[in-house]
């Protein structure tokens, strides 16, 4: 897999310390600012992140996954969006320009919801996988309240038995293989490795536990009529997590909106059409420079 050098920084906001990775790129260019999805680290992003080469790309671990810490404040969706709102703050200052915002999965929910909240600092948006069903209604309730009692579980059985739980491979591989739809057998492989090696990087049971009520409970959609400003959305046609019927519907509403819809892929275009998602992007955010 494509993937180029990164470095590490330390991102601090007051009292708490963001880890975060930056690919290389033109310092001339306003910088891409990436959040992962539910579970992983700024590694799911890697291959997108990795081939983009007109711009630096910042991908942070966000509280409670990687190196990053949970925050005192907790998981719940106010707090990471006035975390994001710092965090983009910070990089802004770092950088002296406005960074670009870039959301996979359940991080398209966070920087729409920290757009809407605060559209004078969100000029433009990318949402890759966007979450536009909600999970707690429709024909995958039953799995998502299933999911949803396995981090429960997870988080109230004793230390041990709820880490060994979460940590389980077996569930981690099922998992892997319910979003993969990729044929080619490799890259199968290094996505398995992928959830293998990250999907328990997670800070804590409670955290943990917290961030999926928080991602099963709140779409892109909750907030459309705010995300007036020029978005690109990225999206997969067989996407069981974010079904690409609603997703459609979502970017019919809004008003200045660019969709690149994949045929043949799911959830994990960040691992299955990386390099088709890094040139839309790249050519989307040439126009916003």
């Amino acid at each position: 897999m494509r993937t180029r050098d990164s470095h590490r920084i330390e991102l601090r906001l007051g009292a708490h310390a963001t880890a975060a990775w930056v690919h290389p790129g033109s310092s001339a260019r306003r910088p891409l600012l990436m959040v992962h999805g539910f579970r992983g680290d700024h590694h799911g992003m890697d291959l997108i992140a990795g081939s983009i080469d007109d711009r630096e790309v910042i991908v942070p671990d966000l509280p409670g996954f990687g190196d990053t810490r949970p925050l005192e404040a907790g998981s719940g969706l106010d707090s990471y969006i006035e975390y994001l709102s710092s965090l983009r703050a910070e990089v802004a200052r770092r950088w002296e320009t406005e960074p670009i915002l870039v959301g996979h999965s359940f991080g398209s929910i966070l920087v729409s919801h920290l757009a809407a909240a605060h559209p004078d600092s969100v000029p433009e948006l990318v949402l890759i996988n966007p979450i536009t069903s909600p999970a707690l209604e429709g024909s995958a309730r039953f799995l998502t309240a299933l999911t949803r009692a396995y981090y429960d579980l997870g988080a109230r059985l004793p230390e041990r038995a709820g880490r060994a739980l979460l940590d389980s491979r077996i569930i981690l591989r099922a998992m892997s293989e319910m979003m993969a739809t990729t044929r080619d057998r490799g890259l199968r492989r290094y996505i398995h490795d992928q959830h293998a090696r990250y999907f328990s990087s997670f800070a804590d049971r409670d955290s943990l536990a917290e961030a999926y009520a928080t991602s099963v409970a709140h779409t892109v959609t909750e907030v459309a009529p705010s995300l007036t400003m020029p978005t690109l959305v990225i999206a997969g046609d067989r996407d069981a997590i974010a079904p690409i019927g609603p997703t459609r519907e979502f970017v019919s509403a809004l008003p200045a909106v660019r969709v690149v819809e994949l045929a043949g892929v799911g959830h994990l275009v960040h691992y299955e059409r990386s390099e088709e998602a890094a040139s839309a992007i790249m050519d989307f955010a040439a126009e916003r420079d």
